[in-house]
């Protein structure tokens, strides 16, 4: 088995056709692996020394911001990841910085209106919403920073389609290499329960605020006083990013009903579990992460260059190095799991490894599938997409109110499993109707494909 894995890591060392891709997803694999890292090491300081009602509250305002994020974006991130380099390639890095910088100034505008709306609706969000009103205080704070969280997420995608490698691969770890610094710092000074929540808004904040400076240096370098400059109202980048914006919520949806819903019927301890079993669980997805990352622009020029068979050929390459990186993940998860979350968290945390089982079950499908997101995003058929999440989240909401009251934690993680296998089986049944192929992988033996070549020979 080593060496067969040996040699489909050759093949794809010595392919010239994906080596960009190589290259690139290996530096963003090990900057996944290094945020990874401190994102473990987090968690696991704040189960051993503040308890998992704290590792609960630091998931529910995780959530908050993610979900404020996400409407304040508006969808730009994703949209930036196809209107750079279709920029870049039809007209000039000028062009690319103008249509960037417009739209930086949309997201702050947006993020400082909806903050000031959610700092004055916090004590009603913390006690209707959440059952919650002891958490009025950090639901109000955490609006303050959400113009910061907006901010690194838009400038983290940007960086990538300007195809900075080694830029976007630092960019990945600053979030939580500053949010673990900071979590040290303070707690060795000032020994509370709120340091991992200051921690984490402080790490959103310095990202945030570098990841702008980063983007407008590695633009003003590139540009030249003759490029040619093709503006584009606001409005059309919205319509090309609304609909990535309802993919973009659709998707937090199903990765964080469960921990929302959680919260709202079960004790922020077992919310804490669940955070942990979901925080391990995609360990399966940092390889799917890195690739994906440098395949977005990819995609992006080579649809528009109407290149469709090497726009496959990525496609399905970059499936087959996601599942072969990411299966001995999942089958560590299942035979270790269970012994990991006793030593690394505590003995409490044992009751979320049936809950970690099934959502590492569900990112193995979303390994094979391949990029399928991105494909569709970066195609043009963005609202196709999001229409098939919808569907998705749809089903992710009601099997979560169905199974949460009655079985916790493993029916959140059932719910998440079930949605994610449904929208990226639709996608590929889709994908193979409109192209005549798909950006899966499936592992097949070698006796099986020699068949298959005869019988079509």
């Amino acid at each position: 088995m080593f060496n067969a894995i040996k040699c489909k890591f050759a093949n794809f060392v010595l392919d010239r056709r994906f080596s960009e891709i190589m290259i690139g997803s290996a530096w963003a694999m090990s900057a996944r692996i290094v945020a990874t890292c401190f994102g473990v090491v987090i968690s696991i300081i704040i189960a051993r020394a503040y308890g998992a009602e704290v590792v609960g509250t630091v998931a529910v305002l995780q959530s908050f911001l993610m979900l404020t994020t996400i409407f304040t974006v508006l969808g730009t991130d994703t949209s930036m990841l196809r209107l750079i380099p279709e920029h870049l390639v039809k007209y000039s890095t000028s062009s690319a910085f103008n249509i960037y910088n417009r739209t930086q100034l949309l997201v702050i505008t947006v993020s400082l209106i909806t903050g000031t709306l959610f700092y004055f609706a916090s004590d009603l969000i913390a006690d209707r919403v959440f059952s919650k009103p002891h958490l009025s205080f950090y639901f109000a704070l955490g609006s303050v920073f959400i113009v910061f969280n907006a901010l690194k997420q838009l400038n983290t995608q940007a960086v990538r389609g300007l195809r900075l490698i080694k830029t976007f691969a630092f960019m990945q770890m600053l979030p939580q290499g500053f949010n673990l610094l900071i979590l040290v710092f303070l707690g060795l000074l000032w020994p509370t329960q709120d340091v991992p929540i200051y921690a984490l808004f402080g790490g959103f904040s310095v990202a945030g605020i570098i990841g702008c400076i980063i983007m407008n240096i590695s633009f003003r370098r590139r540009m030249e006083p003759d490029d040619q400059v093709q503006r584009i109202p606001v409005r059309t980048i919205l319509s090309i990013s609304l609909p990535m914006l309802m993919t973009s919520s659709m998707t937090f949806v199903m990765s964080q009903t469960g921990v929302i819903l959680l919260s709202m019927f079960r004790s922020e301890a077992e919310v804490g579990y669940y955070a942990i079993a979901v925080k391990l669980a995609a360990l399966t997805t940092f390889i799917l992460t890195a690739v994906n990352f440098m395949v977005a622009p990819k995609f992006s020029e080579l649809f528009h260059s109407n290149n469709m068979e090497e726009l496959f050929y990525v496609a399905k390459k970059s499936a087959k190095l996601i599942f072969w990186t990411t299966t001995p993940i999942l089958i560590g998860f299942v035979v270790f799991g269970k012994p990991l979350l006793q030593v690394a968290f505590g003995h409490e945390f044992t009751v979320a490894y049936l809950a970690l089982v099934l959502l590492a079950m569900g990112q193995l499908v979303n390994a094979i599938s391949g990029a399928t997101a991105l494909f569709m995003n970066m195609t043009g058929n963005q609202n196709v997409f999001r229409n098939i999440v919808f569907f998705a989240a749809a089903i992710n909401v009601g099997i979560n109110l169905l199974l949460i009251p009655r079985y916790g934690i493993n029916g959140a993680a059932t719910a998440a499993m079930i949605s994610i296998v449904a929208w990226n089986i639709t996608t590929l049944f889709y994908v193979k109707l409109k192209f005549g192929s798909t950006t899966g992988y499936v592992p097949m033996p070698g006796w099986l494909v020699r068949q298959t070549k005869k019988k079509r020979a």
